[in-house]
């Protein structure tokens, strides 16, 4: 990775008029705002597994410009335990993600993430390959370590840094643009315009220009992968075949637009949560350093415990019960994927952060036939991530004169600045 590319992605946040996507982002999504939204979700959980609420003053609390995505019903059904959850996600004839055409689809074409089976199974299976492990160890070789090791090779004798500007925010977006094949300078744009796409919810008219953005970016690319196929995303895309049929160009960038702020958004996220896990917790990093077999752990009760996404929706296609409770058809149903993730019915002394903690699978990934496509991928470069922190980083500490270093956000939670100290490397 070139020292120019490592510069863009640090120096270049906001558009040329002056728009910073991300900090309208993090606003919009209760960063800075709400802080622990956990009591809430476990005060709506005292009151039952599935709780019926108005979706305003739910997903609104403390987040500012948030707007109901169109054809969200202002009352909401809200899966808040574990089982209630898993149940919903595991039956999608019932619980359909057809509604997602009519917020994300508008901006991303029609993708698998709006897709119900067997639709869903036979469009995903054409990239499932480039996700599997046996693929991101090639990329981790290639590309994600070669990420890594370069933006933290900018700050390693500086004796101090914010991890999450200088490292986890911009290195997804580098793995996740490097495995499409597009040049590197087109990435401080593709960051950018992957973000815009996703705040729909706060500038309808950007989300469509950024939409615009993306394909643009993305055409330069796929004609030169048609003609000559190279070893990344955009070249599977071109010559996958569906049923005897090669895809189109339009659906192409429908996938890579799903792919960019999946790739981006959540592992920076989830890395950061992480990481703030255990920094806040120094007997439990000092342990992680010690004994790396405690990593894959690790990475688990940071997903766990501060899940990049706290929630998804779904649509009830027919009159049903959830744990008991009943479900009208047609019901716009929310998954608390963060409530099912602390239910105190699952996980002992939930909201504690414990690496040693009794291994049990999470929803921070979702479950059922929508789990996340990348999930392998995100694994791989928050172990990666960590590896070289504290392989390089001797001495990793919170700064002490850093004050209130703490997750936030109400829909998407993360850190805003991860402030660390260590001892400086020549």
């Amino acid at each position: 990775m070139s020292e120019d590319l490592v510069s863009g992605l640090l120096d270049a946040p906001a558009g040329e008029d002056g728009y910073d996507p991300f900090e309208e982002f993090n606003r919009a999504s209760g960063m800075g705002a709400v802080r622990d939204p956990y009591p809430i979700f476990g005060a709506l959980r005292q009151q039952g597994p599935v709780v019926k609420v108005n979706a305003g003053a739910f997903v609104n609390t403390g987040s500012g410009g948030f707007k109901l995505p169109p054809g969200i019903s202002p009352e909401i059904y809200v899966a808040l335990s574990h089982e209630a959850v898993q149940h919903v996600l595991r039956d999608g004839a019932t619980f359909s993600s057809a509604g997602y055409a009519d917020s994300m689809g508008q901006v991303m074409g029609r993708t698998i993430l709006q897709m119900d089976e067997p639709e869903h199974s036979r469009y995903r299976g054409l990239i499932q390959k480039a996700f599997g492990r046996k693929a991101i160890e090639g990329w981790e070789r290639q590309l994600i370590a070669p990420v890594v090791h370069g933006l933290i090779d900018r700050f390693v004798a500086r004796g101090r840094a914010d991890l999450v500007r200088e490292l986890t925010f911009p290195f997804p977006v580098a793995v996740i643009a490097g495995m499409m094949g597009l040049p590197a300078r087109d990435f401080p744009a593709f960051h950018r315009l992957a973000v815009e796409l996703i705040s729909l919810t706060v500038d309808w008219e950007r989300g469509m220009r950024a939409s615009a953005g993306l394909r643009e970016i993305f055409a330069r690319v796929l004609a030169e992968r048609r003609s000559e196929p190279r070893d990344d995303l955009i070249s599977v895309l071109a010559h996958a075949e569906l049923e005897g049929t090669r895809l189109t160009d339009e659906e192409i960038y429908a996938f890579l637009r799903l792919l960019a702020p999946a790739g981006a958004e959540t592992t920076y996220r989830s890395s950061s949560n992480l990481l703030f896990g255990l920094l806040s917790h120094p007997d439990q990093l000092e342990a992680v350093r010690a004994d790396r077999g405690l990593l894959p752990q690790a990475i688990q009760e940071g997903l766990r415990w501060e899940a990049p996404l706290l929630g998804i929706m779904r649509r009830a296609t027919r009159d049903t019960e959830v744990c008991g409770v009943p479900v009208p058809a047609g019901a716009t149903v929310s998954i608390n994927l963060g409530a099912a993730n602390r239910d105190p019915g699952r996980y002992e002394n939930p909201d504690a952060f414990d690496v040693f903690r009794e291994g049990k699978t999470n929803m921070a990934f979702a479950f059922g036939p929508h789990r996340c496509l990348g999930m392998h991928l995100a694994l791989t470069e928050t172990e990666v991530a960590l590896n070289a922190l504290l392989d390089r980083l001797p001495g990793l500490r919170l700064d002490p004169e850093a004050s209130d270093v703490h997750v936030t956000g109400m829909v998407f939670r993360a850190p805003r600045a991860l402030p660390v100290v260590f001892d400086p490397v020549r």
